[in-house]
């Protein structure tokens, strides 16, 4: 089992939301040390001044791989290894075909090709201890569907495969994979009466609660850490069914547009 007692994490985009949650979890588990590494410095410093000594803080614009590697290679100079690496760091725009390319490229910059930047730095060094963890921090949105973006609809789908990747390729060799697929507080709008809609609407968790599914989950080693169990439901309508699944999306577009007219 993978427990969390006296490891050093990294975790990407943890200035706030989710990924300062997990830092917290983290460093309350026993961790070693959690590297609190974000876009933003100043967000990153103030998440690691309120946990305390265990955390450090490192400023990391993930889109950019340089800055990923020294990363890992300060990480690894001050702890002499990296144990957990969390690809944590995502973005989203709203919109359809309409979104710009430089909307696009971005989105696969951050939710994508990171995970790939990380991968490239951390797993040779894991190989060599002959054990790691890497976590990935994708959405439901990449099981199911994002209606509003297109392109985060793509991008969590393609973080998604990236982990299957991963976890089929270095699993046999210590690594081991976690992808987590929390469902966004936009279903909040949806309808309770409707049995489409049932599955997908939830009250938002919040942060600290998704960060405790992710712990509990990298201690059973999940493949998939799903913070709201709903998801699974849905996840196998759609590969039960996948028209139905696909006409159920449709009519849920088609009422949310409605409900957004009537605004």
């Amino acid at each position: 089992n993978m427990e969390v007692k006296d490891r050093v994490i990294i975790v990407t985009g943890a200035g706030r939301g989710i990924g300062a949650a997990m830092c917290r979890a983290f460093a309350e588990a026993g961790c070693m040390a959690v590297v609190v590494s974000d876009r933003d410095e100043s967000a990153a410093i103030e998440v690691a001044k309120q946990i305390g000594p265990q955390a450090v803080s490192n400023r990391c614009d993930v889109a950019n791989e340089s800055d990923i590697r020294l990363l890992i290679t300060n990480t690894i100079t001050q702890f002499g290894r990296v144990d957990i690496f969390c690809s944590n760091a995502g973005i989203t725009v709203k919109g359809g075909l309409e979104s710009s390319n430089e909307d696009w490229q971005q989105m696969w910059d951050v939710n994508v090709m990171s995970r790939l930047f990380a991968a490239r730095a951390i797993v040779p060094h894991m190989q060599a201890r002959g054990e790691g963890y890497l976590i990935h921090t994708a959405s439901a949105a990449g099981l199911l569907m994002e209606i509003g973006s297109a392109s985060y609809s793509v991008t969590k789908h393609a973080d998604v495969a990236m982990a299957e990747w991963l976890s089929v390729c270095y699993g046999r060799s210590g690594i081991r994979v976690s992808v987590v697929c929390p469902l966004g507080v936009e279903t909040d709008m949806l309808d309770e009466s409707d049995p489409i809609h049932r599955y997908l609407h939830l009250h938002s968790i919040t942060a600290d609660d998704a960060a405790r599914s992710v712990l509990e989950g990298m201690q059973k080693e999940e493949f998939l850490i799903l913070p709201q169990a709903q998801v699974a439901e849905f996840f196998a309508m759609k590969t039960d069914n996948y028209d139905r699944w696909i006409r159920g999306f449709q009519r849920l577009r088609q009422k949310l547009t409605r409900d957004q007219n009537m605004v």
